[in-house]
Formats: C-alpha cells, sequence, structure tokens
C-alpha cells in the first residue's frame, strides 16, 4: 500500500514537472513567434547639403546658404524634478530666453517645437547638450500603456531646411536676383527665381546629401567603425564673380544719389574691361532686399542691364558712322551740308538742336547732328545697314550669364531700303537695344575692331577649393582695326572738343559719345526722353568700356547734363579705387 501511494506520488510530481517544462517551451517558442518591438541595433544618419555661394571678385560672400535646425522635446518624458535644469540649460545653449522656453512648454504638453530657426554653430552645441541630458538622466523612461513598451525621447535637433543670406542688404540687385522657399519632406530649400540665381541654380543646386549607417550605441547615436558606412555630403558650387564689393558698392551709392539729383526714375550703368569682356560693375539705382522684397520693389526686380529695351538715340550715330566708314562709303574729312539745323527727307523733317552750314563726316559724330548722319546713311543700301546693326549684335542676346533678356530689335533690310526709315535708324530711332548691347558694342572701337561677350561669372568654386574654369566668350571681328582706331579718335575728339566735353581727366585716355531719345508709351512719342553716354576710358595698361542710361530725368533731356555727370563721376570713382591710374607728369 505504501509502494503504491509512493508510486502516485512520483507519477503526479513527474506529469506536474512534464506539464510545467511544457507551458515554458511554449512561452518560449511563443516569445521567439511573436512580432516584438525590439530597439534596432542599426541607425542611419543624415545631413543635408548646402546651397553654393555668389562670392565677389574680392573675396566676400555676397549670398550665401545658412542651414537651419529646429529643437523638438516632449514633456513626457522630462524628469519633472529636473525641468528647471533643462529650461535653464537649454537656454543659456540655445540663446532664447527663459521667458520664451516657459512660455512654449506651458502652451502645451507632448510634443513642443521649441524653435525652428537655429543657426548651425548653436545646433552643434544642443546637440551636444540632448546627449548630456540624457547622460545625466534628465529624460526618463516611459512605458505605453497599450503596447507596454518602454521607451525614452530626449531632445532632438533636427535639420528643417536652408536660409539665403545677403551679407551687404541690397548690393548687385537684381543682377543677383532672388530665390524662392519650397517645402520637401518637412524641409525646406532654395531654389533661384531671378538674377544669376536662376541662371545658375543647376551649379549652385546642392550635389549630395550626406548619409551615415552601422549600429548604434545604447544612446542611439552611430558607431562609426569598419562596418559602419558614411557617404560625405557635397555642396553646391561656388561662383566666383569678376565684380568686386569695393566698386560695386561705391557706383551705387553715387547712383542714387545722382538719382535724386537729377529726378530720374532711374540710373543704370556698366563697366567692362575692353580686353577680356570682365564686368567689373553691373549697378542701378534701384535695388531691392532680396530677403524683403515688397510690392513697391516690383519693377526693380527685372536687370535693367539687359531686360530693359528702348530706343538708343544718337549714341547709335557712332555704329552708323563706323559701318559707313568699313566699307569705305565715307571719308572722316568729306563735307556734309548742315541745312542750317533743318532737312527734309520725304515727308520727314529732321532738326539738329544746333545749327550747321557745313562740317566734316567726323564732326558730325563730334557734334553729334542728326541732320548730317540721315545724309550720310544714304549711301548704305538696306542690307548693308542692316547687317552692319545685326552684325554689333544689335537684336542678338549680349550677356550669357544673364537670362530673360529683351534682345531688342533691328527694322528689316526691306524697311532701311527706305531713306526716312534710313534716316532715322541711323540716329537711333526705330530700333530698340539694351544697355549691354550698347557696351559690347562699343567695345569695338576699343578692341581692335572685334567685339567682346560681357562675362560677370569668372570661375566656380567645388567643394575642395579648386577653381572651375568658364570659357571667355568669343571675340568677333567686325570692323577692320584701322576703321576701330579711327572711330576711337573721333570718340576722343567728341570728349575733347565736342558733346562730352565734362567727362575729360587728366592723364586718362577718354571717349565717348552721347545719345538723348524720346521714349514711347503706347505707340506714342511723349515728352520723357531716355539719355545716355557709352564710351572708354583708359590708362596705360587699363581698357575699359562703360556705359550709362538715365532713365526719364527730369532736370534735363540733354545727355551732357544727365549721363555724362555720372560718366565722369564713375572715372573719379576708378581712379580713387585704382582701376584707372592717371599718367601725369608733375
Amino acid at each position: 500500500m505504501n509502494n503504491q501511494n509512493k508510486s502516485k506520488k512520483i507519477f503526479l510530481l513527474y506529469t506536474l514537472i512534464s506539464i510545467g517544462f511544457l507551458i515554458f517551451l511554449s512561452v518560449m517558442l511563443l516569445t521567439v513567434l511573436k512580432s516584438r518591438h525590439l530597439p534596432s541595433l542599426y541607425t542611419e544618419e543624415s545631413s543635408k547639403a548646402q546651397r553654393g555661394s555668389i562670392i565677389s571678385a574680392d573675396g566676400f560672400h555676397i549670398a550665401t546658404t545658412k542651414k537651419l535646425y529646429k529643437a523638438v522635446v516632449n514633456t513626457h518624458y522630462i524628469d519633472p524634478q529636473k525641468m528647471e535644469l533643462f529650461v535653464e540649460l537649454f537656454s543659456i545653449y540655445s540663446g532664447i530666453s527663459l521667458k520664451e522656453i516657459k512660455k512654449r512648454l506651458g502652451k502645451r504638453k507632448g510634443v513642443v517645437v521649441l524653435s525652428y530657426n537655429i543657426p548651425e554653430k548653436r545646433a552643434q552645441y544642443l546637440k551636444k547638450l540632448a546627449f548630456e541630458l540624457r547622460r545625466y538622466k534628465v529624460f526618463v523612461e516611459r512605458k505605453n500603456p497599450r503596447t507596454g513598451q518602454s521607451t525614452l525621447h530626449g531632445l532632438s535637433i533636427i535639420e528643417s531646411g536652408e536660409s539665403r543670406e545677403y551679407p551687404y542688404g541690397d548690393l548687385l540687385t537684381p543682377i543677383i536676383g532672388y530665390p524662392h522657399k519650397l517645402e520637401d519632406d518637412g524641409y525646406t530649400y532654395i531654389k533661384g527665381v531671378k538674377g544669376l540665381e536662376k541662371r545658375f541654380e543647376e551649379a549652385l543646386a546642392a550635389r549630395q546629401n550626406e548619409i551615415s549607417q552601422g549600429k548604434r550605441d545604447v544612446n542611439g547615436y552611430i558607431i562609426l567603425n569598419k562596418e559602419s558606412f558614411s557617404k560625405p555630403y557635397i555642396n553646391g558650387l561656388n561662383i566666383k564673380l569678376n565684380i568686386p564689393v569695393g566698386l560695386q558698392k561705391r557706383v551705387e551709392k553715387m547712383l542714387d544719389s545722382m538719382k535724386g539729383e537729377l529726378e530720374a526714375n532711374q540710373i543704370i550703368c556698366a563697366i567692362m574691361n575692353s580686353k577680356n569682356g570682365k564686368v567689373i560693375t553691373m549697378a542701378s539705382s534701384n535695388r531691392f532686399m532680396p530677403k524683403n522684397i515688397q510690392k513697391s520693389d516690383y519693377p526693380s526686380l527685372n536687370s535693367a542691364m539687359t531686360e530693359y529695351s528702348f530706343e538708343p538715340g544718337s549714341v547709335i550715330k557712332t555704329i552708323t558712322f563706323a559701318i559707313l566708314l568699313d566699307k569705305g562709303l565715307v571719308n572722316p574729312y568729306d563735307l556734309v551740308n548742315g541745312h542750317n539745323g533743318r532737312f527734309q527727307i520725304g515727308r520727314k523733317i529732321i532738326t539738329d538742336e544746333h545749327k550747321y552750314d557745313w562740317l566734316s563726316a567726323e564732326n558730325v559724330i563730334v557734334h553729334s547732328s542728326n541732320v548730317g548722319i540721315a545724309q550720310l546713311a544714304q549711301k548704305l543700301s538696306g542690307l548693308e545697314f542692316y547687317d552692319g546693326l545685326k552684325s554689333f549684335g544689335f537684336g542678338q542676346s549680349s550677356t550669357p550669364d544673364l537670362m530673360y533678356e529683351k534682345e531688342g530689335s533691328v527694322p528689316s533690310s526691306t524697311r532701311l531700303s527706305n531713306e526716312i526709315y534710313k534716316a532715322t535708324c541711323s540716329y537711333g530711332y526705330g530700333m530698340q537695344a539694351n544697355l549691354m548691347q550698347l557696351i559690347r558694342a562699343y567695345s569695338a572701337f576699343n578692341n581692335n575692331g572685334r567685339i567682346i561677350t560681357p562675362k560677370i561669372v569668372s570661375n566656380f568654386i567645388d567643394a575642395r577649393g579648386n577653381n572651375i574654369p568658364i570659357e571667355n566668350g568669343e571675340q568677333v571681328q567686325v570692323i577692320k582695326s584701322s576703321t576701330a582706331n579711327r572711330i576711337k579718335k573721333i570718340l576722343i575728339k567728341t570728349v575733347n572738343e565736342g558733346t562730352g566735353t565734362k567727362t575729360k581727366t587728366d592723364g586718362l585716355i577718354i571717349g565717348g559719345k552721347t545719345g538723348t531719345a524720346h521714349k514711347v508709351e503706347k505707340g506714342q512719342y511723349v515728352n520723357k526722353y531716355n539719355t545716355a553716354f557709352l564710351g572708354f576710358a583708359n590708362d596705360q595698361e587699363s581698357k575699359y568700356t562703360i556705359g550709362v542710361i538715365v532713365i526719364e530725368p527730369k532736370s534735363s533731356q540733354f545727355a551732357a547734363q544727365t549721363a555724362v555727370p555720372v560718366y565722369k563721376k564713375i572715372i573719379d570713382i576708378m581712379v580713387e579705387e585704382g582701376y584707372l591710374k592717371p599718367n601725369i607728369v608733375k
């Protein structure tokens, strides 16, 4: 009986142990098979590459990108006993006031964005702070009542976007242009809309974002070792300009002053190296702040240097005369009847401001005679005149570094066969041109008969600091060297004896031509004018082609009293800045 009871007890014990073991195995199997929310052993970190900068010839960043970060915290994970410590440390590291931080934390519980606009340098400090706060257990683990899982969320510093910065305000606008902000998966990035920002969007745009993958440590940070993977960021290319900040700023300031003095709507000018096409200044009196564009700025957003097309007036007389001279159709010493300042061609009466009986062909340019050039132009056939104007670059794009150029217009060869159209076009009416087209055309007279393409951008700079050169535009021989040199002497004579005398500067070789033209509005000439002075300024080593356009001056309709004084001030600034060195024997 005792043996039987003993056997039953052993069997019962064995059965219980077996059942227990089966339960254990079942639980283990269920644990293995059941999907669980375990933290991954691996993590991934990424960082956005940045847009390239626009850099002046003298090394200043005039358009650059600042990366922005946002700071996010979940209040449920902050230890209540250490909340004050968190607030004080975050304030010190972020530069945000205690009052502002407490205000943000007090508005809601849970996920709170403490700032959207943290600069990159502060963001690096805050990332270090986030690590230290975890280490000192300012954040505590919380169990999710639904999943039963414990998690810990600390302070997160997340890339939120980029901001385009213009340290020199409205300098060089609207040549630089401006960007728009776009959103992509919560990240704000910049894309060019106008000016150089738009034209060189592909070069400026970020190339490759940084990505790092590998095992993580207990704090969630990546462990960099031979098993991890990294791909570095590659920023967009920097763009180096031929325009220096110092010269540009001084010219802009002068134009601002002259705009008020001449009561003009706008004054624009450009200075180009006649030897290589490098544009060292493109300035306008009408500018804007790229980061704070107002409705009143809208008319100034377009670059008037290439996007404002107008009837150029008497500055075209030089081009007409050069075509005639190059074809051997006129001799500078030929006599031309001035008709006492009044001459009729067909139904058109052409007048001069000053009355002349007879004058030499070259003095038609020196004294800017409409009557004289209208008669000389009749020696050209319509096709010869048309081809001549086109060869000088009119009716074509002039400046590849800028977009949306208004190329203007040249009358057809058929229309130019008409004696009236031939006459009026000879002194700059009936055609359209922009400032940079005129600059390029006039470069022929300071470059042995070759026109040269204006070049604003010097080169690109890659992430390693290597210069990537940009080829110079092709120089095109449009007139013979002998013709160009003769025109050059005539333009110098115009400054010494004619309409440009106020630009004379001792020790420098100055030449140029004035121009005044009625404005056309709604197909009708109105009592408004644009005035111009196109020419060159040279010393013993340097040669520059310079152009000035004064749009609707109210103080005077004459270029000699408006565009010429501006031109003279530009030369004075160039001398003071060392770009021109007068040869004065003391």
